[in-house]
């Protein structure tokens, strides 16, 4: 029997961007929340809500207002041009790359580490999902569109909170080469 490490993990997740149309089940879903909300919170607020979005219609709903309003931001003066290699104006692009789970980590921005206690329970949940042999990606590119009045409110999201980390989960669709990565940069190191 072989064991995986936590190490295993951390150096086997992916951004995953392509999905078998295989659906998720609810026990999987609700394991992958027990482990999000296990992640640190800063003087324990713990301020995380989640939305599952498993609705396929909704999730086309979401992705047709998504597309254009991140492509237009892209173009905004002063706007640095991030790498991409998806033309958003392209009707067959899906920004959720076939998955069928949207699960969108929500809080109310009321104090300073918030929004990072939101992205540190995005990471809990996406090495659970590598764990488990799920793929995840966070689309970034939807979340203005999860934050417009109109989204919110067929999601029924007070609008008081704020969506911070949306991340596809699924099952992948072949193996997701690994990607390069920058060798730590230390500015100082004092002893």
């Amino acid at each position: 029997m072989t064991t995986t490490t936590a190490r295993d993990t951390i150096m086997a997740r992916r951004s995953v961007r392509a999905y078998e149309a295989k659906k998720l089940d609810k026990a999987s879903i609700q394991r992958l929340l027990n482990y999000a909300v296990r992640a640190p919170t800063a003087m324990h607020q713990e301020p995380c809500v989640f939305v599952v979005i498993q609705n396929q219609s909704l999730l086309e709903e979401i992705l047709n207002l998504a597309k254009p309003m991140f492509e237009k931001s892209l173009h905004a003066p002063g706007h640095t041009r991030v790498h991409t290699s998806h033309d958003f104006s392209d009707p067959n692009f899906s920004i959720f790359y076939g998955a069928d789970t949207l699960i969108v980590i929500l809080a109310k921005l009321t104090g300073s580490f918030v929004e990072a206690d939101c992205w540190l329970a995005a990471e809990n949940l996406m090495i659970t999902a590598t764990e488990m042999g799920l793929g995840s990606c966070v689309i970034g590119s939807a979340l203005m569109a999860l934050n417009t009045p109109e989204i919110k409110a067929k999601l029924t999201i007070p609008t008081d909170y704020s969506a911070v980390a949306p991340i596809i989960i699924g099952f992948p669709d072949g193996v997701t080469a690994a990607t390069s990565r920058n060798e730590p940069m230390v500015l100082s190191w004092i002893v």
